[in-house]
């Protein structure tokens, strides 16, 4: 089993099913695919992977959810974990909070709702590339 993760974050479940499962049909079996419907589950989603020594790489987030937003959410997840790459996935945030998240966050990508597969692909992609050149360039940015 891979001891790398990707992480999706959304209240509403048939989004959080149909993100895990489009990204698992293009990766395999080469990550982990975990998902929360809140923002507190996603905490303890990744305290439970550190745990087990499985590093969380890439989180897409929704922004719009009961409690914590998106946004504030990936702001601490930087802080926290500056070099999980993140991206932004709604159909209400307003440019402010996507701006917040870029400038405070290092968002990697935004991604609207509807959103289509193969741009969801091309994101986590490019984020697998960052996320290796940061690990491999230990420079912080």
């Amino acid at each position: 089993m891979s001891n790398k993760a990707i992480l999706c974050v959304d209240d509403e479940r048939t989004v959080l099913l149909g993100l895990r499962d489009q990204i698992a049909k293009h990766f395999g079996d080469r990550y982990r695919y975990e998902t929360a419907e809140s923002v507190e589950e996603a905490w303890e989603v990744i305290e439970e992977l550190n745990e087990d020594g499985i590093k969380v790489f890439i989180i897409v987030s929704d922004w719009l959810m009961p409690g914590v937003r998106g946004d504030e959410f990936l702001v601490q997840i930087y802080q926290q974990f500056p070099k999980i790459v993140t991206v932004m996935l709604t159909g209400h945030a307003d440019e402010a909070a996507i701006e917040r998240v870029r400038q405070s966050a290092n968002l990697h990508a935004y991604l609207a709702k509807p959103w289509s597969e193969d741009h969801l692909i091309s994101v986590i992609r490019s984020g697998l590339r960052r996320f290796d050149d940061e690990h491999n360039n230990p420079v912080h940015r």
